[in-house]
């Protein structure tokens, strides 16, 4: 018993000493593990009965999806209404964050139609950009990139509402479990996919446009973190034209870089430029090309 009272007090000083890695006597922060459930839940009702332990029948779907939005409801409610009080919009009283968690709520689940609609064209995407995959049913139950991208794609939207905390949560979890890094604040459009998924890495102020592949270990990224803080809500990471092909290993940095609509970027190359549209970027072994693809003369085969 003297060795767990050393033991406590020990620890109990430490806390004492560094501070700034604990959180007493504040605000009730947002349950990660309230939160993983909640974004389990989630994917069941964007995706009815691929997530789910038994076959839903469609006569029953209607009472299914009501008693989950009730669940799904309550707890995320509870969860923002936490956010709201660790970061509280300037001015609000306690009763007007009740409030505000509720609206955030309402919002936030009234777009998962609106979701389902972007993530049907990931999953065309994916089945039309690999000849491995034997249907769309084995995409959405076996490809981390689905889980990858439908979380992300839900956790923008309450980035997008300002609620701290939980979008990071949500997106990190999906991370863990898939090896791929997708921040929610990135801005992804339509018929996105990405092959194999891991170790590929999409930076906050990231842009992508519509019908974009990327392939494992990508990197759109900052060119420097240095200054810290004080980059903070400044365009950091590239942006991505519609159209576009980046095969692994490729490092592509800079808020200022765009690569041009329509281009393949190939493997391992560096890039901190913009590339003008319909361009070619290839590493040889020894120099990086950058070759239009408008210009097909010679023995170059654009059809990465």
């Amino acid at each position: 018993m003297e060795t767990v009272t050393k033991l406590t007090n020990d620890l109990v000083a430490s806390y004492a000493q560094f501070g700034g890695i604990n959180h007493l006597d504040g605000k009730n922060l947002p349950s990660k593990r309230a939160i993983t459930a909640i974004t389990q839940d989630l994917l069941r009702l964007l995706f009815p009965g691929f997530f789910d332990e038994k076959l839903i029948h469609s006569s029953e779907i209607k009472v299914k999806t009501a008693a989950l939005l009730d669940s799904v409801f309550g707890d995320l409610e509870d969860e923002i209404r936490k956010s709201l009080e660790y970061q509280p919009p300037a001015g609000l009283t306690k009763k007007e964050i009740h409030q505000a968690a509720h609206k955030l709520t309402v919002d936030f689940l009234g777009g998962l139609p609106c979701i389902r609609e972007v993530l049907q064209t990931d999953v065309e995407a994916a089945f039309n950009g690999d000849p491995a995959a034997a249907s769309k049913e084995e995409i959405i139950v076996s490809y981390p990139f689905i889980e990858a991208i439908s979380v992300q794609r839900l956790a923008h939207e309450l980035y997008l509402k300002n609620v701290a905390l939980i979008p990071r949560i949500m997106s990190e979890w999906a991370h863990a479990r898939t090896g791929m890094d997708l921040h929610p604040g990135a801005k992804i459009g339509s018929h996105f996919f990405v092959d194999h998924c891991t170790g590929t890495v999409v930076g906050e102020t990231a842009i992508i446009g519509n019908h974009v592949k990327l392939y494992h270990g990508v990197t759109l990224g900052a060119k420097s973190t240095a200054a810290g803080q004080l980059l903070r809500g400044k365009k950091r990471h590239p942006t991505i034209e519609d159209r576009v092909t980046i095969y692994p290993g490729a490092t592509i940095l800079g808020g200022e870089t765009i690569i041009g609509a329509g281009s393949t970027i190939g493997g391992n190359v560096f890039i901190m430029d913009s590339v003008q549209p319909n361009s070619l970027v290839i590493y040889d072994g020894l120099d990086m090309r950058v070759l239009s693809k408008n210009d097909k003369n010679g023995a170059l085969d654009f059809q990465i």
